[in-house]
């Protein structure tokens, strides 16, 4: 389980203050790691609100090995079974279309239906949402570094936007996740802030693109009018601080931004946060 909601590893720790739990971000590391990234798939399941668009997050089981009482995206690592003819005749499409979709010329068809698979698997299994091959929209690939900052593993994962179905309830599986919560991108933000939720910088950063769309259309649209964009976090160590710096930041290698928003989080106040605060996340002020 978990993909970048597996791409990164979180581990917390409960303290009490006063009758408030307050989850806390610990342990990041230096180590580095030379095996390559394994393909895994997670969901950003999508929905109207009385607010605005939601989106889906659950939170994982404190006592998890990975993202212990974070909340995070549906998703995990890609199996064997994802990519057997069996699974793969299963989908309701086909297998040319959904390698475009992801525009990597580098992986088969086959490959690149595997990972459709392992998307809807993963909805199935951490949320109990039913939905098919052709709710699924590619919306970004990201790529755990050599330094991954918060974890021993490394992962090669897409995401993927879908519209929650009107007939079916989302559910935790009080095993690897506890709790559900739907809210709007900005809210969730808002909550990462507070200190009421734990968030990895893949959250993070993937909510804060969200607040730039009004509407579950209005992001699959965009959605589907460009290339999925490959972020491969780098992260460096500034006056003692971890800061993990995306594409379009002055000392990342790409040059052109891959994201809205800002370009690097940093490490502090135990918690990663941008220069800017929280508007820099939100596009604006409160």
């Amino acid at each position: 389980m978990a993909s970048m909601a597996s791409v990164t590893r979180l581990t917390v720790v409960r303290m009490e203050t006063m009758d408030r739990k307050v989850w806390t971000p610990m342990e990041i590391t230096s180590h580095i790691v030379d095996t390559p990234p394994r393909d895994a798939a997670t969901v950003l399941m999508l929905r109207e609100g009385e607010k605005g668009m939601e989106v889906l997050l659950l939170k994982r089981h404190t006592d998890s090995k990975d993202l212990g009482g974070a909340f995070v995206f549906p998703g995990g690592k890609r199996d064997e079974a994802d990519g057997s003819p069996t699974a793969l005749a299963a989908l309701q499409k086909d297998a040319a279309s959904l390698h475009a979709q992801l525009g990597e010329s580098d992986i088969s068809m086959d490959h690149a239906a595997s990972l459709f698979v392992a998307a809807l698997r993963e909805a199935r299994e951490e949320c109990g949402l039913q939905i098919q091959a052709t709710d699924l929209q590619a919306w970004s690939r990201w790529i755990t570094p050599r330094m991954p900052s918060l974890m021993s593993k490394r992962f090669d994962t897409r995401f993927f936007l879908a519209r929650a179905p009107l007939a079916q309830t989302a559910v935790h599986d009080n095993h690897e996740t506890t709790e559900i919560l739907w809210t709007t991108p900005r809210n969730a933000l808002v909550q990462y802030w507070q200190g009421e939720i734990v968030l990895a910088p893949p959250q993070i950063m993937s909510l804060s693109h969200l607040c730039l769309f009004n509407s579950v259309e209005h992001v699959m649209t965009e959605a589907a009018q460009r290339k999925p964009p490959v972020i491969m976090p780098e992260p460096f160590d500034q006056d003692g601080m971890r800061v993990i710096c995306y594409p379009g930041d002055p000392r990342h290698p790409v040059a052109h931004k891959a994201l809205p928003g800002p370009t690097r989080l940093q490490y502090r106040n135990k918690r990663f946060e941008p220069d800017g605060g929280l508007e820099a996340l939100l596009h604006g002020p409160l």
